[in-house]
């Protein structure tokens, strides 16, 4: 099997490298991969738009959650704490 077809039928590698490229940088090389992986599959494009959408939501809510100062009430993180302990004796 030639290098193209194996980057055009590896879902495992592109969406590897689109959750990479969200945290930095990937090489000339690798963004290649992925467009050419992208450019015929259609279930990995539709992963990179509800990654995107979901890193961008993530990183808004944690600037607003700094620049507002804004922190999780004492009754949410007593709950919350009570179902880990919960989980973990399990």
């Amino acid at each position: 099997m030639d290098e193209l077809t194996k980057i055009a039928y590896n879902c495992k590698k592109a969406t590897y490298l689109i959750e990479k490229q969200h945290i930095g940088e990937i090489t000339l090389r690798e963004k290649l991969e992925l467009k050419i992986h992208l450019a015929g599959c259609r279930v990995c494009r539709i992963f990179q738009q509800q990654s995107t959408a979901i890193n961008r939501m993530i990183k808004n809510m944690f600037h607003q959650s700094v620049a507002g100062n804004i922190k999780l009430d004492d009754k949410f993180k007593d709950e919350l704490q009570h179902m880990i302990d919960e989980q973990l004796e399990k």
